[in-house]
């Protein structure tokens, strides 16, 4: 489970650049469930996963995970529980190393390191089984630098680090936004296999209204760092795309921009 209890946060406090990113959000997700998260650039959607995976503290409120309050937690202190894949298929790897030696590095998130060998056989064959799931030929090609893949072969391979150290809770930050339209309808058929099949407490940001009606269970529309629009069940069945455009333009009072929201 998660919880966001009154979360604030303000960027450059006191100074002549001050911006409240979050203005007391409140969001509780149970266990298992994946909510898609939209909004206008600005709106506080990354700052909110932000929040989640330590790269952000909170200026006021609490932040739980499962029993966990991780409020005051960095980054570091939250890598058992808590795996991020990012828009940039680069990020959150390390190119120079090896598929492989990538996974390994992930599989051993959240705990101490020591100067053990971080692959062995056994552990070879396990990354190798995962790899080969993912059914693009890459368990082949283990030992090939991350930065020799393709972007959708490499955020492939982040969905299977993610997912490696048994984190409770997975976050994507925009994770198919810099993929083709095939690539990115592959890997989003792969996110909701994974988040299904791991049982993961998932929030996904995205631009494509069409990805955040198609997928998951629920979908929160953030707006000036306030949750404006939070649905489930039917209520989120019966809303189409048109829909939330025509709540993107009422909330920032203009006329639709056909280059600000992306429909696909």
């Amino acid at each position: 489970m998660i919880s966001l209890r009154d979360i604030k946060v303000v960027f450059g406090r006191g100074t002549p650049l001050q911006k409240q990113a979050l203005n007391g959000v409140n969001l509780t997700i149970e266990e298992g469930s994946f909510v898609t998260v939209i909004g206008s650039n600005g709106a506080g959607k990354s700052t909110m996963l932000g929040v989640l995976a330590g790269d952000v503290i909170a200026t006021e409120g609490q932040v739980m995970i499962g029993s966990s309050d991780v409020t005051r937690k960095g980054t570091a202190a939250r890598a058992g529980l808590v795996a991020r894949v990012f828009q940039d298929p680069l990020a959150g790897s390390c190119g120079s190393l090896s598929i492989e030696e990538n996974l390994a590095l992930a599989a051993r998130r959240g705990e101490r390191r020591g100067l053990a060998a971080a692959l062995g056989p056994r552990r070879r064959e396990l990354f190798r089984e995962r790899v080969a799931d993912l059914g693009l030929g890459l368990e082949n090609r283990m030992s090939d630098r991350m930065d020799l893949l393709s972007g959708g072969q490499r955020q492939a391979v982040s969905l299977v680090m993610a997912t490696l150290a048994g984190s409770e809770v997975l976050l994507l930050d925009e994770h198919t936004a810099a993929l083709d339209p095939g690539m990115a309808e592959f890997i989003m058929n792969l996110t909701q296999k994974i988040v299904s099949e791991r049982r993961l407490t998932t929030l996904m940001v995205t631009h494509s209204m069409r990805q955040a009606l198609d997928f998951g269970h629920r979908t929160v529309m953030l707006h000036g760092g306030e949750i404006v629009l939070d649905v489930a069940g039917d209520s989120r069945k019966n809303l189409q795309v048109e829909d939330l455009i025509a709540m993107f333009r009422k909330m920032r009072g203009q006329t639709l921009d056909d280059d600000a929201l992306l429909i696909g």
